[in-house]
């Protein structure tokens, strides 16, 4: 069974990256479509010039910047408060934000609890 290409309302991958920001962000969602309108912040612009330099490693901590076409096939690293994580952008992410794809949360994992955490384990001997 062949692989179905990706559309985004109706358009392509190579049809988005002809567009203009202002036609993209009709496509886009209420917010996106402000956020753009607005424009981007200077740390924003920052990411911008490294992804069209084509730098190869780019780090970043705008969690708040939307993915744009522009950005598929590239590997950002999205700070996620103690370290970045390497986030590959494929097509069917444009028009999400990048802190989408990098949690600041882990699951908890607890184990056995320790000596003195509850009334019974008081009276354990210590090993």
């Amino acid at each position: 069974m062949a692989k179905k290409e990706f559309t985004f309302k109706g358009k392509t991958v190579e049809e988005l990256k002809g567009m203009g920001i202002n036609e993209l962000a009709q496509l886009l969602p209420a917010r996106q479509r402000r956020t753009i309108k607005r424009g981007f912040t200077d740390q924003q612009k920052i990411l911008l010039k490294k992804l069209r330099a084509d730098e190869k490693s780019i780090e970043t901590h705008c969690r708040d910047m939307i993915i744009l076409p522009e950005m598929v096939g590239k590997t950002i690293k999205v700070h996620r408060g103690k370290e970045f994580v390497p986030v590959m952008i494929e097509a069917d992410m444009v028009g999400h934000y990048l802190g989408e794809f990098s949690l600041t949360r882990k699951k908890v994992a607890h184990s056995a609890p320790g000596i003195g955490a509850t009334r019974s384990s008081a009276s354990l001997s210590v090993k």
